[in-house]
Parts: C-alpha cells; sequence; structure tokens
C-alpha cells in the first residue's frame, strides 16, 4: 500500500512538473523545412531587423506562484492519500510530494505570466514588414532569418 501511494504521489508531481515547462519546443535546430530554392518560394519567411522588449504589464510578489502552487499541490496530495486509504504517514508524504510540484508548477506558470515579452519586427522575403509579439526569443537574434509559424517566430 505505501508502495503504491508513493508511485501516485511521485506520478502527481512529475504530472505537475511537467506542466511547468517553459519553452513549448519553438526554434529548435533540428526542426526540418521545406528547402528552398531559387524557384520556390516561402511567404512566410523573413529576417528580424528589430526586437523590441515590452515590459509585463502584469505585476506579483515575486514567489506568489511558487507559494500558491504549493499550497494547492499540498492539499491536493493530501485529499488524494486520503481517499484511497492512506496511512497518516502516506498522507503527510504526499502532501510534501503535492507541495513540492505545485510550488515548481506555481513559479513556472507566474513567471510565464508576468514576464517581459517581445516585439519582434521581421521583413518578410515579399517585402511586407509584421511585428510578432511573443515571450520568449528562442535563439531569435536581429538579422536572423527566421519563419512566422502559427503566430510565433522560429528560426528557419
Amino acid at each position: 500500500m505505501k508502495i503504491r501511494l508513493l508511485a501516485i504521489g511521485a506520478v502527481a508531481a512529475v504530472t505537475l512538473a511537467g506542466c511547468a515547462t517553459t519553452s513549448p519546443g519553438y526554434g529548435s535546430s533540428s526542426a526540418s523545412y521545406p528547402s528552398s530554392s531559387s524557384s520556390a518560394r516561402c511567404y512566410d519567411c523573413g529576417v528580424v531587423t528589430r526586437i523590441d522588449t515590452v515590459g509585463g504589464s502584469r505585476t506579483a510578489p515575486s514567489k506568489t506562484g511558487a507559494v500558491l502552487g504549493g499550497i494547492v499541490g499540498a492539499v491536493a496530495g493530501h485529499e488524494i492519500a486520503d481517499k484511497t486509504g492512506g496511512s497518516k504517514g502516506n498522507q503527510n508524504l504526499a502532501a510534501v510530494a503535492g507541495a513540492v510540484g505545485g510550488a515548481v508548477a506555481g513559479n513556472a506558470i507566474q513567471n510565464r505570466t508576468t514576464g517581459n515579452s517581445y516585439d519582434v519586427h521581421v521583413r518578410m522575403d515579399d517585402g511586407r514588414t509584421v511585428v510578432i509579439n511573443q515571450h520568449d526569443l528562442g535563439g531569435i537574434r536581429e538579422n536572423t532569418y527566421v519563419r512566422v509559424v502559427n503566430g510565433r517566430v522560429v528560426i528557419r
């Protein structure tokens, strides 16, 4: 029974930590795009001309997300262990695992929602200029050849 509750707590912590990823994987160098030749034209490609930092409009004390996530995770872990018939020690262990997982997830969520964002100015291959706002640059710098995919600028 103890091993089962430990496994449930570990799965819950890993699940919450998985929700706290900060980068959705855009801009990885392993992404494959159709190669452009002189006859094929890329209508969503261009060169970054300028990057402006936009200050976050939302502010919160620095550890609010971690504290709130920890509280919610601790309560959830304790309740799950209580409902599955765990002993008092297992309930406490599940509460600690939930608190750690919740704190990690809460901190990542707060950083993503209250941090700075960037206005990326891209001169497209067809002459247009577009401005895309995104939270992470993923290695993008000025004069980088990029592609606009689903409203995000990614390295081509």
